[in-house]
């Protein structure tokens, strides 16, 4: 069984998901990876408050890391390139080709993008830290703005 709650983060409001094993996904209300279906609206699951509780943290910037479970649903492939994500130092930033390189793929840049872009759990699973190789910000389903003020947030944390 599903479960969700809605998250007001300093940038609009988040969607919440959650199943007994772990938080199933996190979006902006700008996302389209988010599911038509989310299951039983509710505001006393323990992984949905868990996660409430450390983004207020993360946002207040007493948070650098996330420990809740997590329980994403995605290919093997996918899996492979949003447990790298969370490998991103806070406050750093990897390009495309960099995370590729840490998933033993070096060929797989333009792969390695789309898993990025369809990574359910946004900010917890920090697909914000990856750049363009030449340093520019490139797209984020939570929006470029979104992005840059995530990063803006984290460094001035750093």
């Amino acid at each position: 069984m599903n479960y969700y709650t809605f998250f007001q983060c300093p940038y609009g409001q988040m969607t919440l998901q959650a199943n007994d094993k772990g938080l199933l996904g996190a979006w902006f209300e700008t996302q389209t990876t988010q599911p038509k279906e989310l299951g039983t609206y509710t505001e006393t699951h323990e992984i949905l408050n868990q996660t409430k509780s450390q983004l207020e943290e993360y946002f207040s910037g007493q948070r650098t890391q996330f420990d809740m479970p997590l329980a994403a649903k995605g290919t093997d492939f996918q899996q492979a390139v949003w447990q790298a994500l969370c490998r991103i130092p806070y406050g750093e930033t990897w390009s495309y080709q960099q995370l590729a390189d840490e998933i033993g793929n070096p060929k797989a840049v333009r792969a390695v993008g789309l898993a990025n872009g369809k990574n359910p759990i946004s900010i917890i699973v920090p697909c914000h830290r990856v750049i363009g190789k030449n340093g520019k910000l490139t797209g984020y389903a939570g929006g470029v703005e979104t992005k840059e003020k995530l990063l803006q947030l984290e460094q001035n944390k750093a």
